[in-house]
């Protein structure tokens, strides 16, 4: 398209995607200069860093120039295919990361902590006292394990490697923690 007089900038997307599979730098830099706000905003969101985020950018384009050929118009934009592999690159960037142990002594401080985000302006300050007051009549494995699985998005294989419980009891833990904080929330709230 190039030989035809189109400028890069105006080149369809496929026709882009395509042309990386020539090696024409030109149409490379053009590639990258498209898509790396999404590319970019994808693996930020997700990762929360930047550095992680700039290296799975970079995976990203090369998982495109090595599956170039399997793009499959029918199923999505290209636009769509590359957020789709930042999304997955990132999740499994994220997931890779280890996790690290809470001290039992600072859990009342990572649930006052955790309230203290944008996401408590989401929830009306009694809602989250209350959530705080379910978790802290939760025994205390239990009430870690819920934590690590929902604050800091640790697995049970995870958890049990940290408690050094078997990965059951870790399960169980998170487990019967929901149980009862969700029968304790809804007891709260048919209250008058």
């Amino acid at each position: 398209m190039r030989d035809m007089g189109v400028p890069l900038e105006r080149m369809p997307d496929e026709a882009l995607l395509a042309g990386l599979m020539t090696g024409d730098p030109e149409i490379a830099v053009a590639f990258v200069r498209r898509f790396q706000h999404n590319i970019f905003g994808v693996a930020i969101a997700v990762t929360g860093d930047v550095q992680l985020a700039e290296d799975i950018a970079q995976q990203t384009y090369e998982r495109a120039c090595r599956h170039a050929q399997v793009y499959d118009a029918r199923r999505g934009s290209v636009r769509t295919w590359l957020t789709a592999i930042a999304h997955n690159l990132a999740i499994d960037a994220v997931r890779t990361r280890k996790a690290t142990p809470v001290d039992p002594s600072e859990l009342a401080f990572v649930l006052d902590a955790v309230t203290q985000t944008p996401e408590r302006h989401a929830l009306a300050d009694e809602a989250s006292a209350e959530l705080r007051g379910a978790v802290a009549e939760l025994p205390l494995g239990q009430a870690r394990a819920l934590v690590m699985a929902g604050i800091y998005g640790m697995t049970a294989q995870q958890i049990a490697d940290i408690e050094q419980v078997p990965l059951g009891t870790a399960k169980t833990r998170i487990r019967a923690a929901m149980g009862k904080v969700r029968v304790c929330l809804a007891s709260r709230q048919d209250m008058p």
